[in-house]
């Protein structure tokens, strides 16, 4: 990590003149694509059918955790009780290969309105509060000393990412939110594209600006447009409007867009409604209501073999196995099915994001398990929430315990060691490849 300020002051002014001039960007990513194609992780990666492949024909899944970086600090939380490679490490050692990193658009909007990245010591009062501010963030530089006060929040980021890279752990980079914070709901102004906080033009500025800085992160393999899409209760306009498949399709153009122009390598994940639910009007081919247009490949022209699907699934009170899985088929694993005359386009599907409580036995219950074999199964890949056993602040509660951790409060050891090595590695090394 950098230490020198002035050497801080032009690596953010030239991630943001990259941004705005993505000709003269100063990372070439032909030479990154080469240097990639030679070593891990093999990229850039495409999709060949049902399966992500790299450019040694191999098959890549992701087995993975969610690292959330999108609350109101914009870092990855829990760096005021682990260093970076700790985290990583953890990770690493029961078999995962991939993280979901978060970020909310609020951290690229502030770089172009202010010129430069914002400190991480200035983030943290800001986020915590004159007090609370600043003994966390002494925290946070006793675990991680290769920072300062000069580090900006990318470059925390950035420091994940060459982790990463050191440790063979793929980087899905994913939108979780407009305005940093807590998500999700209807009525967060963060629910839809044209929603309170949701302005479409700093979005799709936000992902170019992130697939542009990624170029200079070799793990970075793939990025989503945007986290769990949902019916924008809090404007009735917009909602009743809007909130359709076929605004959906409009914009999601915009989004992959916006991405493969600045960064040609990177898969593009695609979520759909109902808290990213269901994406079976893509996987089906039918129509986007309350339009006529269908799903074509021809609209993402050059870039159709980048395209990932995902859906989420939280029916923890599930009693049928044979349920949920029919409930995962046709929500739009039917997707790996060339086989299914119903289902017109085969893509990869992931299930990005699904979890339950670590502090008893859920891991053991009918959803957990069900998940965990359909998932092997299927030879898909997947994000569990969440690695973090705590949060900066969530929800306006400071340090909050987040049950539902794969680590404990402290991030010093696994909050259950039994699903960790009973559910969890077993999971990992049913399906992880590359």
């Amino acid at each position: 990590m950098l230490n020198s300020a002035l050497r801080s002051s032009l690596v953010s002014l030239l991630a943001l003149s990259g941004s705005l001039f993505s000709s003269c960007s100063w990372a070439s990513p032909v030479k990154l694509h080469n240097e990639r194609a030679d070593s891990w992780p093999f990229g850039p990666l495409v999709t060949s059918g049902r399966d992500m492949k790299n450019t040694q024909g191999g098959n890549v899944v992701y087995a993975g955790t969610n690292w959330p970086g999108h609350g109101e600090v914009m870092i990855p939380d829990g760096l005021q009780y682990s260093s970076i490679e700790g985290v990583i490490s953890k990770i690493k050692s029961v078999g995962m290969n991939a993280i979901r990193l978060t970020y909310a658009i609020q951290m690229i909007d502030e770089i172009y309105s202010n010129g430069k990245d914002t400190t991480v010591k200035d983030s943290f009062t800001k986020a915590l509060g004159s007090t609370n501010g600043p003994r966390v963030y002494s925290q946070f530089l006793a675990k991680n000393p290769q920072f300062n006060d000069t580090t900006t929040r990318l470059q925390v980021f950035d420091a994940v990412a060459a982790e990463c890279l050191k440790q063979k752990v793929f980087v899905h980079l994913d939108n979780h939110m407009s305005k940093a914070a807590w998500c999700c709901s209807t009525n967060d102004g963060n629910s839809w594209f044209g929603d309170r906080d949701y302005n479409v033009d700093n979005w799709t500025r936000g992902l170019s600006y992130m697939a542009n800085h990624g170029k200079s992160w070799p793990a970075l393999t793939s990025m989503s447009l945007r986290n769990e899409l949902r019916k924008p209760d809090s404007n009735p306009t917009l909602s009743s409007q809007s909130y359709n498949w076929r605004d959906w399709y409009t914009n999601i153009k915009k989004g992959t867009s916006a991405i493969n122009t600045a960064n040609p390598g990177l898969l593009i994940f695609l979520s759909g409604l109902d808290f990213d639910t269901y994406v079976t009007p893509v996987v089906q081919g039918t129509a986007m209501t309350p339009g006529s247009g269908k799903y074509s490949a021809a609209d993402f022209a050059g870039y159709a073999d980048k395209l990932v699907l995902e859906i989420h699934n939280y029916q923890n009170s599930a009693t049928n196995c044979n349920s949920l899985k029919s409930s995962l088929y046709n929500s739009g694993f039917q997707a790996l099915h060339a086989d299914d005359a119903k289902a017109l386009n085969v893509f990869p599907v992931l299930l990005t994001e699904f979890g339950f409580d670590m502090t008893g036995s859920a891991w053991q219950g009918t959803y957990a398990t069900c998940i965990a074999s359909y998932l092997a199964e299927q030879k898909a890949g997947w994000f569990i929430w969440v690695v973090s056993g705590s949060y900066y602040v969530r929800s306006g509660t400071q340090d909050f315990e987040e049950t539902w951790g794969l680590l404990k409060h402290d991030y010093s050891d696994w909050r259950s060691k039994a699903y960790i090595d009973g559910g969890l590695k077993p999971l990992a090394a049913a399906t992880a490849q590359g």
